[in-house]
């Protein structure tokens, strides 16, 4: 997006540059969307959405936003994450070759 100066919507909106998306920005995105859905389905609309966090994580992300982190470890996590969550999208694209068959 920075490099080639396209705007987050021109990378969202036009195919030729959603597919070099890296993972997780596509993951986040469809969070993101799915976020936004659950303000407008009607099912949730007494319960709302699920709460933003269960606590789990709370020590992890107070580190992070105190700069208390090796920046060198934290990488390493977005590459495995990174990995793993192509790993999924390959497996649902063989998955609906396959369905396609």
């Amino acid at each position: 997006m920075l490099i080639e100066r396209n705007t987050p919507k021109d990378c969202l909106t036009k195919p030729e540059l959603k597919k070099e998306l890296p993972e997780l920005c596509v993951a986040n995105f469809r969070a993101f969307v799915e976020c936004k859905n659950g303000f407008f389905d009607m099912r949730k609309r007494m319960r709302g959405n699920a709460p933003l966090s269960t606590g789990k994580y709370d020590d992890t992300y107070d580190k992070l936003s105190s700069g208390d982190f090796d920046a060198r470890e934290e990488m390493k996590k977005l590459d495995v994450l990174n990995r793993n969550l192509s790993k999924q999208r390959q497996l649902r694209e063989e998955e609906e070759r396959r369905n396609q068959e």
